[in-house]
């Protein structure tokens, strides 16, 4: 598929780009939100908002890292269509889930149930990231610098690797469940020089 046949049908990416910025603000609002102080004004009142603070810590660096990525991705993009558009709302929906599970797992002080959703709902993030990437590869030059990134995602497919035995092992060891999410996190905390290259060269 030539680039006149790819551009045929695009269209600019900075309302998508504003939109998809302002439906990820709202969601960490939402869960900021669910945290609330105890009546009391003790620190063993603050006890039981531990499970709350961690979960919310979670969820938040996992959006941002989500956000992070989207925000270069879209960097290094000129263009989008209409199936990129849904691609996009397709992710939002299984980004804005996170508050409710987040909420859900920290009020249930990491239940192995509320742990295992999480997970589910992480991946199903996760997927549908990929799938906006490869619909704007399609969509860009095969050679692009985006399109040599996109193929060279090993740490993607080790995160789901990792993610798919740690759902099952919320039902046995929920604690260990949560230190594979977490080290998942701290894993995507590091720079990802291949994105940043695209960036550079996309400006």
């Amino acid at each position: 598929m030539d680039k006149t046949e790819n551009t045929k049908h695009a269209m600019g990416k900075n309302r998508m780009e504003m939109f998809s910025d302002g439906v990820i603000a709202i969601v960490i609002t939402i869960m900021v939100l669910e945290l609330r102080g105890p009546h009391e004004f003790t620190f063993e009142a603050l006890q039981p908002l531990g499970p709350k603070l961690l979960s919310y810590l979670l969820s938040f660096v996992t959006i941002g890292i989500f956000w992070s990525h989207h925000h270069h991705l879209l960097h290094a993009v000129h263009h989008v269509n209409r199936a990129v558009l849904w691609a996009n709302l397709h992710f939002l929906f299984w980004l804005s889930l996170i508050p409710a599970v987040t909420a859900w797992m920290g009020e249930h002080q990491f239940h192995r149930v509320p742990v295992a959703v999480y997970g589910v709902v992480v991946v199903l993030v996760g997927v549908s990231y990929r799938l906006l990437e490869r619909l704007l590869v399609r969509l860009h030059e095969q050679d692009s610098a985006l399109a040599r990134t996109a193929e060279q995602r090993m740490k993607a497919w080790f995160s789901f690797a990792a993610y798919a035995i740690a759902i099952p092992l919320a039902f046995v060891a929920e604690w260990l469940t949560m230190v594979i999410y977490f080290g998942v996190a701290a894993m995507w905390l590091l720079p990802d020089k291949r994105l940043e290259a695209a960036v550079t060269e996309a400006d």
